[in-house]
């Protein structure tokens, strides 16, 4: 497949390069500053720019087969980056026709998982509470998302962790594993290149856990 891959230099968005190069996709790694984006390989590009202009973005995703996106919010004081941003990509996406679009959000924005017990809603609610800007950009890009054109996916993850990618995880579309408390960001990862090519999460929420 021919994929562009946003927030290319984060801790997901750099295991989306990494294991995409791996199973022989060609990459298009859209970045701010190539010198943080460690990755090298055969069928990889890299691409500078600055995501404040669609127009400017729009030869990254030409004639792609998808995007994925690991960008957002990297504290509090980045709230609002993750709605603003995408909404250049999905308009680059619109203006080029390509539709496929596969996004990391987190948990606390989907619904809570049936089943899950005390100490689970404790921690969300808390979380929840201490990151409600954050959250609250996330709401509004899956807003956005929604009401564009693209076959998008949101992969809400819970808390995440440096852990090697294992491919063992569950997956629950339109709602989210019980008791799932974290996940690898090389298993976020490995997830959302499986959902780009999976048309049963298109135009879907699918929480991801361990």
């Amino acid at each position: 497949m021919k994929l562009t891959v946003f927030g290319a230099t984060g801790g997901v968005g750099q295991e989306i390069v990494r294991q995409a190069l791996g199973a022989g996709h060609q990459v298009t790694a859209v970045v701010r500053d190539p010198a943080r984006l460690p990755v090298t390989g055969d069928g990889l590009e890299v691409f500078r720019a600055d995501l404040t202009d669609p127009a400017a973005v729009r030869p990254a995703v030409a004639g792609r087969d998808a995007v994925l996106s690991g960008l957002g919010a990297r504290s509090r004081r980045d709230a609002g980056v993750a709605t603003r941003l995408t909404r250049t990509v999905l308009d680059a996406m619109e203006a080029e026709g390509v539709r496929r679009l596969v996004v990391v959000s987190a948990a606390p924005v989907g619904p809570e998982p049936e089943g899950s017990g005390l100490v689970d809603r404790a921690v969300l609610a808390l979380v929840s509470a201490l990151l409600k800007d954050v959250y609250a950009d996330l709401r509004t890009m899956e807003a956005e998302l929604a009401g564009s054109a693209t076959d998008w996916t949101v992969v809400r993850p819970p808390r995440l962790r440096n852990k090697p990618v294992t491919g063992r995880y569950r997956t629950v579309v339109g709602g989210f594993p019980v008791k799932g408390r974290y996940l690898g960001r090389a298993d976020v990862a490995h997830a959302m290149l499986a959902m780009a090519q999976d048309a049963g999460a298109v135009k879907q929420g699918v929480g991801v856990a361990y």
